[in-house]
């Protein structure tokens, strides 16, 4: 390296070491060892001797521009020396003010101690007045609420007098007196809330139908702005503008102030009476409500001692869970849960037996809505009415009973009115009304001619009309009973077959006994009623157009058997038919004139028979139109009735005496009546049914004509006996008043015919006699 380049690197090196010593101010040493470790002293020395100068330059030049700003601090300075002398003056005149000064202020502090001690006496009495002022301001105020009857804010103010401020003026005599009186108080105050509960509970038992009118008259707004309400818990309503309240807007808690039953609840806690008070209220109320549950006498009679009753009931238990509610364990919920079961019961059986006295069905339906509100009501409040809606289930079954009692009346006075005549019309509106009010299935002919003759009477549109009435009053109970289709359709059915197999068929029954009904009316009636049965099945679309049910064969009792609806009053009415064919017959035989002791016979039937089978004839030629049963059965009747009349007139004890061409007479009339009968008067009967009920005379008539008394002891007791039937009872009373008739005159017992007839009659006599002393199946 040449010298230039070993200079540069030696300058470098000062200026490192003259940066060093200007930057650390206390530690050095490093740096001189370095400088003359490596003998560089004295080069360093006049470098350091350069680097003073340069330094002192800059100074000079530093002084040279702030030396002017120098001189005039310095003058500065001496303006603030006069200036200070001038305050020292100003000091120590001061300080000479001050010390004349202080001699007036110790003079007063001596007056300032005196004033001290005298305030120090006042504010300790004033002290002591703090103390015992509270406590006559709290008397006075405690006295004052007793007086007002603000009995709650005076025990509280009792129990501040007592804890907080009496125990601070315990030394003076006035504390022990207001202590003593304190217990004193509080059983005043205690009196005086049982007292103001007294007033509650008798105030509410007289309210309480109120609530209960006001909160059904809520039930019914709301059911009837949202039927879905039905069993929820009810919504309060918006809160009316100040001014605007009345009872119909307020609910039924608004309208009773409970503050008597809290106050008093309270005020029993804060006196630990909380049981003794809790007990004194459900003694009460239990009482209270048994008088409740005691319904107005005759409230049968009238809807509004329902609804008094009703209200009752409702207004008491909405307040007690009201006190439920917010009555802090007044009551509970086992307590009213006990109480409602108690009262439901009572309540069901006091409807029951009112609603069972009504007669009056559009009574009925009111009360029925009474109930359904009532339960309605009940439920929104969270009580169970479970047997209320099996008590409305079994007035649906009384009201039924009263339509059917009130159609027995309507029915009664259409059949009392009624000619039991076919309808008959002479124009086609007359026509068309009779087809309009009824069903008719019948044929019309093309070319009707006037008048036209219905073979019904005008009673079956007006029942037809009637029933269909009785279905329309039925339907008015099943509404809002929340009932499905199908049971609304159910019991309509059950109802209306109700109405025509037991109430209608009653009035028939009575129709059909009546003696002024003859026997065409009672055919009528008979051809009535299969009309009103084939239009059953109308009745029965009525029902499910109006149910919305469609028509179910399974379970529509009118459909299985409708030939069996009227069977009852049809058995009625043709038992009614043999009764009066019986009289009729009856009036005929008793025309007949007969000569028991005929000795020839006439040769013919007599004219009170051909007369009956006469009018027989045409009797049964009028029954083509009623059920082929029918006509059989009176058939049958009036060939019996002939027959046992017959009979017994044979063997009637006041005709003493008979001949045997008064028999051969009899034989004549029994054969008019057997061609009768051979001759099938009725269709469908079994060939020779008819025969066998003249058999019995038959037999009779063939064993005395025939005297073949041989063949009768021979045969007897034996089934292929041809007089079988021929009893020796009946055979001795014939015979015996044979034998009276034969001594009629006394030249034939001089006739050895007669003789040997006689002899011959008293043998016969008395084998029958000794056969009737044989016991029966011997």
């Amino acid at each position: 390296m040449d010298k230039s380049g070993i200079s540069s690197v030696n300058n470098s090196q000062y200026d490192l070491y003259l940066q060093e010593i200007e930057g650390i101010d206390d530690y050095w040493g490093p740096t001189f060892r370095a400088i003359f470790d490596n003998n560089q002293e004295l080069e360093f020395e006049k470098k350091l001797n350069e680097r003073i100068k340069h330094h002192d330059k800059d100074i000079e030049r530093l002084c040279n521009v702030y030396y002017q700003g120098f001189i005039e601090s310095v003058k500065e300075l001496l303006e603030v020396r006069s200036q200070a002398n001038k305050l020292n003056s100003q000091v120590v005149s001061l300080d000479k003010q001050v010390h004349d000064a202080a001699g007036g202020i110790t003079k007063s502090s001596s007056d300032l101690l005196q004033a001290r001690k005298v305030q120090n006496n006042i504010a300790s009495v004033i002290a002591q007045l703090n103390l015992c002022l509270p406590v006559f301001i709290i008397y006075s105020k405690l006295q004052k609420q007793i007086a007002d009857k603000r009995y709650y804010p005076a025990l509280k103010t009792l129990e501040e007098l007592e804890h907080l401020h009496l125990p601070h003026v315990a030394n003076y005599r006035f504390s022990k007196q207001l202590q003593e009186n304190i217990p004193k108080y509080r059983e005043k105050i205690e009196g005086a809330s049982m007292s103001d509960l007294k007033d509650f509970l008798e105030n509410i038992r007289k309210f309480s139908p109120k609530i209960g009118e006001v909160a059904m008259r809520h039930t019914n707004e709301q059911i009837a702005s949202d039927p879905t309400v039905v069993g929820r818990k009810k919504k309060r309503n918006a809160p009316q503008p100040p001014g605007h309240f009345s009872d119909e807007d307020r609910s039924a808690q608004e309208l009773i102030d409970f503050s008597p039953i809290y106050r008093g609840l309270h005020i029993a806690h804060v006196l630990g009476r909380s049981s003794t008070f809790e007990a004194y209220y459900r003694t009460e109320r239990t009482k209270q409500v048994r008088l409740v549950l005691q319904p107005p006498s005759n409230m049968h009679e009238s809807e509004e001692s329902y609804r008094i009753y009703i209200y009752a009931v409702l207004g008491f238990f909405i307040l007690e869970d009201h006190v439920l509610n917010t009555g802090r364990g007044l009551i509970t919920r086992t307590f009213l849960d006990e109480m409602w079961s108690m009262a439901l019961s009572k309540v069901v059986t006091a409807l029951q037996t009112n609603t069972a006295y009504c007669t009056d069905a559009s009574l009925i339906l009111r009360i029925k809505d009474l109930i359904m509100l009532f339960c309605t009501t009940l439920r929104n409040y969270g009580y169970s009415v479970k047997p209320l809606w099996e008590l409305v289930r079994e007035l649906r079954d009384h009201y039924t009973e009263v339509l059917m009692q009130r159609w027995v009346q309507v029915f009664r006075k259409i059949l009392a009115d009624e000619d039991f005549r076919p309808i008959e019309v002479n124009n086609q509106e007359e026509l068309n009304e009779v087809l309009l009010s009824f069903p008719w299935e019948g044929d019309l002919p093309d070319d009707i001619r006037y008048p036209y003759v219905f073979p019904f009477s005008s009673m079956v549109p007006k029942i037809y009309r009637e029933v269909k009435e009785f279905i329309y009053a039925c339907i008015k109970f099943s509404e809002d009973l929340n009932l499905s289709q199908v049971e609304v359709d159910e019991m309509i059915r059950k109802s209306m077959n109700l109405l025509l197999t037991r109430t209608f068929n009653g009035c028939l029954t009575s129709t059909l006994r009546s003696p002024h009904v003859n026997l065409q009316e009672i055919i009528q009636i008979i051809i009535d009623t299969g009309y009103l049965e084939e239009a059953n099945i109308y009745l029965d679309q009525f029902i499910s157009n109006i149910t919305g049910e469609e028509t179910r064969s399974v379970t529509s009792s009118l459909t299985h058997g409708q030939s069996a609806l009227f069977s009852v009053s049809r058995e009625d009415a043709v038992r009614q038919i043999c009764e009066k064919l019986k009289q009729k017959l009856d009036e005929f035989f008793e025309l007949e004139n007969y000569d028991w002791l005929l000795v020839e016979p006439n040769g013919h039937a007599s004219v009170y028979i051909s007369d009956i089978i006469a009018f027989l004839h045409a009797t049964f030629q009028s029954f083509t139109n009623i059920p082929q049963e029918a006509a059989q059965m009176a058939c049958k009747s009036a060939c019996d009735h002939i027959a046992k009349s017959l009979l017994a007139m044979l063997v009637n004890e006041e005709i003493k005496q008979i001949s045997m061409g008064a028999l051969n007479q009899l034989n004549l009339d029994l054969l008019q009546c057997e061609q009768f009968a051979a001759s099938e008067p009725v269709e469908g009967l079994q060939e020779g049914i008819l025969l066998t009920y003249f058999e019995h005379l038959r037999e009779i008539l063939d064993l005395f004509i025939s005297w073949d008394w041989p063949t009768y002891f021979h045969d007897y007791a034996q089934e292929t006996n041809k007089y079988k039937k021929v009893t020796p009872e009946v055979a001795i009373v014939i015979l015996e008043k044979l034998k009276e008739g034969d001594k009629k005159t006394m030249f034939t017992v001089l006739k050895k015919s007669e003789r040997d007839k006689k002899k011959l009659l008293e043998t016969v006599l008395k084998q029958l006699r000794q056969l009737a002393q044989i016991p029966a199946g011997k």
